[in-house]
């Protein structure tokens, strides 16, 4: 999920900017950890809880959230604000 939203950000820049090179370098790296049912489980459990309470997020976010919680990692992002509404143990970071 995490990276196919990367991928999906880089084709909306231009080639030469300097994400580009850095987001694929990273990539690289970076271990893919299987969407399992787990993830699932914790995805129909967000998902439940954000439109019952009138705020939901992107369904893609509510996978990447739900991954993260199924694999016991730290969510990366420039978003918290979505993120936040989650009422599970999201443990969230923000490089930037």
């Amino acid at each position: 999920m995490t990276r196919a939203e990367l991928l999906y950000g880089l084709k909306r820049l231009p080639k030469e900017h300097l994400l580009q090179n850095a987001v694929r370098q990273f990539l690289k790296i970076v271990h893919n950890l299987p969407w399992d049912a787990e993830a699932a489980a914790w995805s129909a459990e967000i998902r439940h809880q954000l439109h019952s309470s009138g705020q939901p997020i992107g369904e893609v976010d509510m996978m990447i959230a739900a991954h993260a919680l199924a694999s016991g990692s730290v969510l990366v992002t420039n978003n918290h604000r979505h993120y936040q509404r989650i009422e599970a143990p999201l443990i969230l970071e923000n490089w930037l």
